[in-house]
């Protein structure tokens, strides 16, 4: 079976080449058909260039692909380029800064393999390296989502996964603008295997990920996957009727201050509902006007040339 490795890169000049040559050492003898989808997301520094050089300097098993889009779109759009060219029989996602190692997919592969019933086989941080308060709010992310969602999400499950072509059909089936890979594994289902994996240190530059990012996604999460949050608009309905109606009673043996601050009040929760309607009403509006989810400047592989 093929295997596609799809590998997104933003700002990844100083790893690229060093994750092909570790991937090419590690499955030296033990994987003999498999291909790289490198995406290259709007990169800012020289990955564009590593790339295309990495393709026409080190394609002698004519197994890379270079995807490069017009700007940044996020690593979600890149997944999904990835998906949409790879042309395995299993499909790997894996990050280019090597702390995702090949290793790791020699050990899915070799689960994938034994057990035909096994769809998805998804790895997993064991233990985390980040700080404290980073590593808070993601357990009370998934403790929080899998409350009000009705898919499950596995606490750690990152997108390094590996995976046969019939959740790629279904993933690619999902033509979201906006894309949650961890709410749409779980959405489309398939029997799934979870393995625990040690993340390596980065090689190269910095993580792209900062804690007003990792927020940002994880709202994106709560806002695909779950209806939850527009349920609060009945519920402070009904409790702004109550404390109305308390603040009115009380306002016969108070000061002012209490009608004043209950007014505040009220209008501040107002503001929130109307703030989360909005929401969803924003990603209807974008998800109506059918804009791609990326759009390529070029695109190299054996058979075609963008």
């Amino acid at each position: 079976m093929k295997l596609s490795l799809i590998v997104p890169c933003y700002n990844e000049e100083g790893n690229v080449e060093k994750f092909f040559d570790l991937v090419t050492e590690v499955f030296e003898g033990k994987v003999d058909d498999y291909e790289f989808v490198f995406v290259n997301d709007g990169s800012t520094d020289g990955t564009r260039e590593r790339l295309k050089a990495l393709y026409l300097g080190k394609n002698e098993k004519k197994n890379i692909q270079y995807l490069s889009f017009s700007r940044n779109f996020g690593k979600e759009a890149a997944i999904y380029a990835g998906l949409s060219k790879a042309k395995g029989d299993l499909l790997c996602i894996i990050d280019a800064d090597l702390q995702q190692r090949p290793e790791v997919v020699l050990e899915m592969l070799e689960i994938i393999k034994k057990d035909e019933d096994t769809d998805c086989v998804t790895a997993y941080q064991e233990e985390r390296k980040e700080g404290k308060i980073v590593s808070s709010l993601k357990a009370l992310f998934y403790k929080g989502i899998n409350k009000i969602s009705d898919v499950e999400f596995r606490n750690g499950a990152s997108d390094f996964r590996l995976f046969r072509r019939n959740v790629a059909e279904a993933l690619l089936q999902m033509r979201e603008y906006h894309r949650f890979s961890k709410g749409m594994f779980s959405f489309v289902g398939f029997n799934t295997e979870y393995i625990p994996y040690t993340v390596a240190e980065r090689e190269s530059g910095e993580s792209k990920w900062s804690l007003r990012k990792l927020i940002k996604y994880a709202f994106e999460g709560i806002f695909a996957f779950s209806t939850a949050p527009l349920k609060i608009s009945a519920y402070t309905g009904i409790s702004f009727i109550l404390l109305a109606l308390g603040a009115f009673i009380l306002s016969f043996f108070a000061s002012a201050w209490l009608i004043i601050s209950a007014v505040f009040f009220i209008g501040g929760a107002i503001l929130l509902n109307l703030g989360i309607i909005g929401q969803y009403l924003a990603k209807m509006y974008v998800q109506g006007k059918d804009r791609p989810v990326y759009i390529l400047k070029e695109h190299f592989d054996n058979e075609e040339t963008d």
